[in-house]
């Protein structure tokens, strides 16, 4: 148990002595409340808002609350300390000593340290990229590519039951756009004059070897052919073809998905009829006219019945439609049986990760989910907003492979996975990032990724040079669990002590937010802590953490620094990213 959960624990239970004496009562259990480090760490170790959320239901005034549960945490016999702060928040000071035996868990754990319960028994579906197979995956696709392989990681350390997929959109009319996109490259291979691309096919060089294999396997076979006969047979192989493109730039990320599902087979198995029938007979699908859109209407508008879903039952702002006028599905009620299968699948929550143009779909798709599952279900969006792209300070020019984008792959070749992965979680998902790929490869403190894996890299630099002093048994993390952990006593060790100890609640912390970019924060403020830790060291030998005329402070110093490397090793692999050993040694001078 985490310290966190233990003080958790103790505040409930005061809280529950405190009813029980009469000194308030309110019905029910504990409302929600946090035991968290205070904003001031002058204030004590941890804080709780307990008092504050209880006044309502108890219909006492905080400070009132607070009062009748100090007493009964000051017996808890790892809290030295029990201070009413403002309206009623309590402050506690600890014991020194428990957090010494936090970093013995740490050292003992190892990685699986911050591994939580907090989602047993709970199936969550987390869907990302889920890119048209129409090209090579684009930058922004990156961002929510690493947004959603990031949340799943998290997810899956705080215990949920994870499935990672992809949603491939090949039943669209943008398939049909590919295919003859491929075709025009198939006559191109084969000799034709073609001419400009026309408006409205794909013109990215990434489908010119497609064409070219076609020409070879298959010869002139289809030239004379009408559209009617090879627009099936190329709709396929160019799909293929474009998710074969699309798995290789996921790899080059590290991205990975358990299940791809495809929407033209769901559609051909009749999932989509399965969908809407469900909701017809729940009386939510009628036929009617709707009005048309608000402000301007549009030239193509008509009012012509339709076959309406009674969106608007469940909190959206107008009924929406699922045939089109010419008898076939809308993207929407595919979108409604897709989800409607994930349900089915067993997976009562879903999250989507979907590129911020798709904002203005949220409230629709919210609806539909929780008429299909009878208010069961729930979907979370996340939404991605855009990346500018720059280098040195300039925008990144386009691909002429892609024809109008920056490839995924020309970011990954530019500056690596890791620090693409890193770098798309230094801003919170819905907000605009700006990436400069020259500046992500600096070796300063403005460079995040850098900061954080300079730190892993000292770590291990020091247990290295301690190597020269000890024998290997002694550097272990398990030897080093068993030292004497006493001679750590300085303010800024044992705030990295705490800050090391919340990775726990920081891992439930994000996973309930679903906000995986917490992760790199955490990161960051870890990194920032040992650097300090490090330059106070070079300014007093005595702070040095390999101290020769004194092994007793040396070991519990380097048991410290197994547990700092040990939690950055932690958080990163959360993040997908590799540890670095080591770095070049012009790197020295930078922090």
């Amino acid at each position: 148990m985490t310290i966190y959960k233990n003080i958790h624990g103790a505040v409930a239970a005061a809280v529950a002595e405190a009813t029980k004496d009469g000194a308030f009562a309110f019905e029910g259990e504990n409302p929600s409340f946090v035991v968290e480090p205070p904003r001031d760490a002058a204030h004590g170790d941890l804080a709780t808002n307990i008092a504050m959320v209880l006044a309502k239901p108890a219909g006492k005034a905080p400070r009132a609350i607070a009062e009748a549960i100090k007493p009964l945490l000051e017996k808890h016999a790892d809290i030295t300390g029990v201070e009413i702060a403002g309206p009623g928040f309590i402050n506690l000071r600890l014991r020194p000593e428990i957090w010494l035996e936090e970093a013995r868990a740490i050292l003992a754990a190892g990685t699986s340290y911050g591994d939580s319960d907090l989602g047993k028994g709970i199936k969550v579906n987390v869907e990302y990229v889920s890119a048209n197979p129409t090209g090579p995956m684009h930058v922004g696709h990156g961002r929510g590519a690493v947004v959603g392989d990031v949340l799943a990681s998290l997810l899956a350390k705080a215990g949920y039951d994870v499935c990672r997929e992809y949603y491939i959109n090949d039943a669209g009319a943008q398939v049909d756009v590919l295919a003859r996109s491929v075709f025009l490259r198939y006559r191109e291979a084969l000799g034709e004059e073609t001419g400009a691309i026309p408006e409205g096919l794909y013109p990215g060089d990434y489908l010119v070897p497609v064409g070219k294999a076609l020409a070879e396997s298959e010869g002139r076979k289809w030239l004379d052919q009408p559209e009617s006969a090879w627009l099936p047979h190329f709709r396929k192989i160019a799909t293929d073809e474009m998710m074969a493109l699309i798995r290789a730039d996921l790899d080059s990320m590290n991205v990975k998905h358990a299940v791809f599902a495809s929407e033209k087979e769901l559609v051909e198995k009749g999932g989509v009829d399965r969908a809407v029938a469900f909701l017809q007979s729940k009386g939510l699908i009628y036929e009617g006219v709707l009005e048309p859109p608000k402000g301007k209407t549009p030239d193509d508008w008509e009012p012509r019945p339709q076959t309406l879903f009674r969106a608007t039952q469940f909190g959206d702002d107008t009924d929406r439609p699922l045939k089109k006028s010419d008898g076939s599905w809308t993207y929407f009620a595919s979108d409604i049986a897709y989800h409607y299968d994930k349900f089915k699948r067993g997976y009562g929550l879903m999250i989507d990760v979907w590129g911020a143009d798709h904002g203005g779909y949220v409230k629709r798709m919210q609806s539909a989910v929780t008429a299909v599952t009878e208010g069961k279900g729930r979907l979370v969006v996340r939404l991605c907003q855009m990346i500018n792209l720059l280098k040195d300070g300039q925008p990144f020019k386009m691909s002429k492979r892609a024809g109008t984008f920056v490839t995924l792959r020309d970011v990954v070749d530019e500056v690596g996975a890791d620090v693409v992965r890193f770098i798309m979680l230094t801003r919170k998902s819905d907000a605009q990032l700006d990436f400069d790929l020259a500046k992500s490869l600096e070796q300063t403190r403005d460079n995040p990724v850098f900061y954080v894996q300079y730190a892993h890299a000292r770590c291990c630099s020091v247990l290295r040079h301690a190597a020269e002093s000890f024998s290997p048994g002694e550097l272990t993390p398990e030897a080093l669990a068993e030292v004497d952990l006493a001679p750590i006593a300085t303010p800024d060790e044992l705030q990295m002590i705490k800050s090391l100890a919340s990775w726990s609640r920081a891992v439930e912390a994000a996973a309930l937010a679903e906000e995986p970019h917490r992760v790199a924060f955490y990161l960051m403020d870890i990194a920032a802590q040992f650097h300090g830790l490090w330059n106070k060291g070079n300014a007093d030998a005595s702070l040095r953490f390999i101290v020769p005329d004194d092994k007793r402070l040396t070991l519990a110093r380097l048991a410290l620094i197994m547990a700092a490397r040990t939690v950055i090793r932690s958080a990163l692999a959360v993040l997908g990213c590799q540890p670095m050993e080591e770095l070049r040694s012009e790197a020295t001078a930078a922090a």
